[in-house]
């Protein structure tokens, strides 16, 4: 078998198993006219988000069909006048309660310390927690959507994944990646099935979980020191026993991330090195996905312009196979596609590049968010 050839079958068959799991294993929580009959406590970390909670916070007073709503907002250290934002926003609302948040302690990081904070300081009487974040805005039904849908589907911990809403170039290269990645390379249906902790999967912009399965795996305070909270806290639900689930929450949420490429260049940044583990691992992994992605265009007008056609129609074939499965995911998530997915290639370079800057920075010592070492 020729190179392109081998190419195009490994692209191919990466792309047959993001249609799978699009098609077929992808949960797609809808709202439903039946009411959530438990207490269910909205928790949202804060930390200077003044100029995004206003949308956030209107969109959770507006919640429909959970009459025991309650919301605790926690203030983690804001400098800019984030708590009065929402207290002008909740007005007298008694389902709000705004907390104000303790520096982490040593060996905690700040996002684990303020969820921490807010699952032990929710009303004991709810049975589910709802972690969101600053920068999600839900659907009128989404809360109750998505605890439907944690009982329906019997898991501990289901992670409906927002509509990322794109609107930059750089978020337009970078931002589809997100959902691109796991319907491409992780089995849904084995992450639902497996007790494997490896084999998880979540997104902390809108996490719900089943509050004993929560205190079983420890909660947060089990992944206090992780830059990846939501992923580790994933993890620590399968060790204790139970069972997670990731959805396609592009009905029920929208989230922009970041702002500008320099928001989104250190976001990613911050967090790369440790979705990818030690170096090694990381530079294999990047190194198969360039192969797979990127080079196909480049050896398409290579060996076109050498006067090999076959060559260069294998190599066209893989690239073009690969833009189909990013249209398959945006398709399946509620993303843009049309022209973004030809550029397929470049945005895997970017994430190979970022992946690199971020293994740069830790070595370093300057990885940092919020104004908090990360490390």
């Amino acid at each position: 078998m020729s190179p392109s050839l081998a190419l195009l079958v490994a692209v191919a068959a990466l792309t047959v198993h993001t249609l799978v799991n699009a098609g077929r294993w992808l949960r797609r929580p809808v709202g439903t006219p039946t009411e959530v009959a438990e207490p269910v406590a909205v928790l949202l970390p804060l930390r200077d988000e003044a100029a995004r909670v206003t949308p956030c916070l209107r969109a959770l007073l507006a919640q429909r069909g959970v009459p025991e709503l309650r919301i605790v907002v926690l203030d983690d250290g804001s400098t800019d006048g984030t708590a009065d934002v929402v207290r002008a926003v909740a007005g007298d609302d008694p389902r709000v309660t705004v907390l104000d948040g303790a520096a982490p302690p040593p060996g905690w990081l700040g996002k684990p310390h303020a969820c921490w904070q807010l699952a032990t300081r929710a009303d004991p009487a709810a049975t589910v927690l709802a972690f969101v974040d600053a920068d999600v805005v839900l659907a009128p039904h989404a809360v109750a959507a998505a605890v439907g849908e944690l009982r329906a589907a019997r898991v501990t911990l289901l992670s409906p994944y927002p509509r990322i809403v794109v609107a930059t170039a750089a978020d337009r290269l970078v931002q589809p990646l997100l959902q691109w990645l796991w319907l491409t390379f992780l089995p849904l249906r084995a992450m639902e099935r497996s007790a494997r902790p490896s084999l998880a999967a979540a997104g902390g912009q809108f996490l719900v979980v089943d509050r004993a399965g929560y205190r079983a795996a420890g909660g947060h305070a089990a992944v206090a020191d992780k830059v990846l909270e939501d992923i580790e806290l994933a993890r620590a639900v399968k060790r204790s026993g139970g069972r997670i689930a990731l959805a396609d929450g592009s009905r029920l949420a929208t989230c922009r991330m970041y702002d500008d490429w320099p928001q989104l260049r250190d976001g990613y940044s911050k967090s790369l090195w440790a979705s990818f583990g030690h170096p090694v691992a990381a530079a294999a992994v990047v190194a198969l996905l360039l192969l797979l992605y990127t080079a196909p265009p480049l050896v398409a007008v290579a060996a076109l312009a050498a006067g090999a056609p076959g060559t260069a129609a294998g190599a066209a074939g893989a690239y073009l196979l690969g833009v189909a499965g990013r249209v398959v995911s945006a398709r399946a998530t509620g993303g843009r596609w049309w022209p973004d997915a030809l550029a397929h290639p470049v945005s895997v370079a970017v994430l190979g590049w970022l992946t690199l800057r971020s293994y740069h920075l830790r070595k370093r010592r300057r990885l940092s968010w919020r104004g908090r070492p990360v490390l």
